[in-house]
């Protein structure tokens, strides 16, 4: 069965995006970039890999989820599929589905649907985020790997946006990077 996970970049106090949801305040070390690149390829957004001249496979997702507030950003940039080398899923009770487009728009209740998805063939599910969606899908989520980056904001976009019900997970790995990030990797217990 395919695996949930939400592989997201995260302060030391738990924030992924600034209030108004940028998060250009991650530094993007060549010591991470090139980890990434190997061990999670598909995770760069399909013009940074073409800039890079990235033409490695998909390693371990071949499906992302986004909700609409990470995938704003992208839209607002005239690019309407960011990650065009997998299947891109956008969570979003107002955005309109557009018939040709690469990016399916889901309307509907996300645990059902991936639950569904899980099931299907193929590789791991990539939850890009944002705060909202991940909170909805806690329940479904069987991998957190956190980028987590020395810093400390404040406030901002939390990890994940849900009511207090505390779930359980296991450290399978820990790797520090020169740069002050440490790459966190928990499995569901």
């Amino acid at each position: 069965m395919r695996k949930l996970v939400y592989f997201v970049a995260s302060t030391l106090d738990g924030f992924i995006g600034a209030p108004d949801g940028s998060w250009d305040f991650f530094a993007v070390e060549p010591d991470l970039i090139a980890y990434l690149t190997t061990a999670y390829p598909e995770t760069l957004p399909t013009a940074y890999r073409a800039g890079i001249g990235l033409e490695t496979p998909n390693v371990r997702f071949d499906t992302v989820l986004m909700g609409r507030g990470t995938y704003e950003p992208a839209l607002k940039a005239g690019i309407t599929s960011p990650y065009a080398h997998l299947k891109q899923y956008v969570f979003s009770r107002s955005l309109p589905a557009e018939p040709d487009s690469p990016v399916e728009i889901v309307s509907g209740d996300p645990i059902p649907f991936v639950r569904e998805l899980k099931q299907g063939d193929g590789r791991d599910i990539w939850l890009c985020g944002g705060a909202d969606l991940a909170g909805q899908l806690l329940p479904e989520i069987d991998e957190l790997v956190i980028k987590l980056n020395p810093v400390v904001a404040g406030t901002g976009i939390p990890l994940l946006s849900r009511a207090f019900h505390p779930h359980r997970f296991s450290l399978r790995e820990s790797r520090p990077f020169d740069s002050g990030v440490v790459l966190l990797r928990y499995e569901k217990v």
